[in-house]
């Protein structure tokens, strides 16, 4: 039946009300699928800027909290205070000895252990008390990054603040956590073991403490990473011959800082920064006669201290020369300013770091000082990060 013209003058000027009222009902309808039975009209949020802002900087927050395990660890390995702690229990131990009674039998168990017969045997309840309170305190920071990566992740997901991609991510964040707790026990106990044949210091597997720090940094790495990608949105830069062999120079460069730096683990596990004091040569010598005092060849990379100081001053030395090439190779590039600043920062603590790393070797290793180079470490691999972010490819 045909419509009058005034019907039709109605209709089309009705049809921008009718359009939303259509757009309102879908959008009602999606909510209502999406919604638990329970609360049909209760809304799922979607991810777009804003929640990536949240989760971003929720990830940005629990790397923080990882630098300070590391840092901390540092501290408490450099004050021989990881084997003070002989059990490993979840709940219980959170809360440390109160009465007098409860401290002298952790101490009392404590004095059953290598530590104690070969290297503390002249300890005091209060000397047990401070390196007790310095691996509590380890521990505790522990269950504080799992409870910040766990929790959250409960909440975000429940709210629809994950995409597919970003729930396989954050899974796996939250599994390595739980990784690096189990790891940091295994460790502890390599240090409690008995070794009749050996009467050196009581210390941990130097292979362990590798596989914790580099734990640490690869969780640390990741939840960088992912933080960050979702922060800054990614330059629009035309993928050039040199723009490609910068970002190829700057993952080699990124991969050196992180081999550097777990390279310091076996440095700590044998206190080989004990062994050579001087700079630039190892006594009087550029390569010392014992490099290779430890038969087969391959064992001295591990577990010589001699070669294990060598080999993270050669992996400095050539760290710093690669950020200082890759400084110079970015000044004949025309980069965003923001990439410019990464870059500019990533040189100037690579420099710094290795300040920190000689003075560290010259004056004996003092623990202010070494906890500081310790930690230059990680913001050195922080601002490498950042640099591979800002030169990472447009998402297609």
């Amino acid at each position: 039946m045909p419509k009058s013209p005034l019907s039709l003058l109605y209709f089309q000027h009705q049809r921008p009300q009718l359009r939303q009222w259509f757009v309102r009902r879908n959008r009602s309808s999606i909510s209502v699928e999406a919604g638990s039975p329970s609360t049909p009209t209760a809304a799922i949020a979607v991810p777009n800027a804003a929640t990536n802002r949240i989760v971003g900087r929720w990830l940005l927050g629990c790397s923080g909290l990882v630098v300070g395990a590391v840092v901390l660890g540092g501290v408490t390995r450099l004050t021989e205070s990881g084997l003070s702690m002989v059990d490993w229990h979840l709940v219980r131990e959170m809360k440390p000895p109160q009465s007098e009674s409860e401290w002298e039998a952790e101490f009392s168990k404590y004095k059953q252990f290598p530590e104690f017969k070969i290297l503390n045997h002249e300890m005091t309840l209060p000397e047990f008390k401070f390196i007790f309170y310095m691996e509590w305190g380890h521990r505790m920071w522990g269950r504080l990054v799992g409870l910040a990566y766990i929790l959250p992740t409960v909440y975000f997901w429940r709210k629809g603040y994950f995409t597919r991609s970003l729930k396989g991510k954050v899974l796996g964040l939250c599994g390595f956590v739980v990784f690096q707790g189990l790891l940091g026990w295994y460790m502890v106990k390599s240090g409690l073991e008995e070794k009749p044949e050996s009467h050196d210091v009581p210390r941990v597997s130097q292979y362990r403490l590798c596989a914790h720090l580099g734990s640490a940094l690869v969780l640390y790495s990741a939840s960088l990473w992912t933080g960050l990608t979702l922060l800054l949105p990614a330059h629009k830069m035309a993928d050039t011959r040199r723009l490609m062999q910068l970002r190829r120079f700057a993952k080699g460069t990124g991969g050196l800082v992180f081999l550097t730096a777990l390279s310091g683990a076996f440095v700590a596990g044998l206190d080989a920064g004990l062994v050579y004091n001087s700079f630039p040569k190892m006594a009087d010598k550029w390569i010392p006669d014992d490099i290779l005092a430890f038969s087969p060849a391959l064992k001295n990379i591990f577990e010589n201290p001699t070669t294990v100081q060598f080999d993270h001053r050669i992996l400095g030395i050539g760290s710093l020369t690669a950020i200082t090439g890759l400084y110079l190779f970015s000044r004949r590039m025309v980069l965003p300013r923001r990439t410019k600043i990464a870059i500019s920062l990533l040189a100037a603590m690579a420099y710094t770091q290795v300040a920190l790393g000689i003075s560290t070797l010259l004056l004996y290793v003092p623990t202010s000082l070494a906890a500081t180079h310790q930690s230059g470490s990680v913001a050195l691999l922080t601002f490498a990060i950042w640099v591979l972010a800002e030169l990472r490819k447009m998402p297609k």
